[in-house]
């Protein structure tokens, strides 16, 4: 097995990604005793260059970090830590450091899109901004959410027996969104649904 290579002043640098997006979020650095925490806890610890001093993500700001995987390159100089975040990564808001393009077009995958929007309704309702929609969806509470899902699902429907794709997307894509407003009021990670699509995959490849 490799060894972790820390550098002369025992740090290691440490990729933080999101276990389930594969979106990168941050990039850090931790010593012996930060790693060993981060595999005890699964909590992300790392070590401040600047203050000297270890340091549990989301501690003050409440933006936690599930640690999932911790691994390791071959050369042993390097970390990812593999995460599932409660809240944005980076210390201005943002889900992820990595929010400046120098060069190129960023393309977001479809699990890095569902998990912004499913951290934008979740603000959204410790927020409760005055005007907005999916407010005014929590105001209204569980039987309106449910009564939109059924409304935006017959309108799927009746796009698909129409054979209009336009329509079809645009309707799949409101009842998407009604659905995370949903898990959101039931406190429903849609991390646990990706882990049970998951589940049910890996079940019907093993038994193929």
């Amino acid at each position: 097995m490799t060894t972790i290579q820390y550098d002369q002043n025992g740090l290691i640098p440490v990729i933080i990604q999101n276990a389930e997006t594969k979106e990168v979020l941050t990039l850090a650095y931790a010593n012996e005793e930060a790693v060993q925490k981060t595999i005890d806890t699964n909590e992300t610890w790392l070590y401040s260059r600047s203050r000297s001093e270890l340091w549990n993500k989301g501690a003050t700001s409440g933006n936690t970090q599930k640690v999932t995987a911790v691994r390791l390159d071959c050369d042993g100089d390097s970390l990812i830590y593999e995460v599932i975040p409660n809240g944005p990564a980076c210390h201005t808001g943002k889900v992820s450091c990595f929010f400046e393009t120098i060069h190129g077009e960023h393309n977001e995958s479809p699990g890095e899109m569902f998990a912004q929007l499913a951290s934008l309704i979740k603000t959204r309702e410790e927020e409760m901004p005055e005007g907005a929609y999916t407010t005014y969806l929590f105001e209204e509470g569980v039987d309106k959410i449910c009564k939109k899902i059924g409304e935006e699902a017959a309108e799927v429907i009746i796009a698909a027996k129409n054979r209009d794709a336009e329509e079809l997307s645009m309707e799949t894509a409101d009842l998407f969104y009604h659905v995370l407003v949903l898990l959101q009021e039931q406190k429903v990670e849609f991390s646990q649904v990706i882990d049970v699509l998951k589940e049910r995959h890996a079940i019907k490849t093993t038994s193929k």
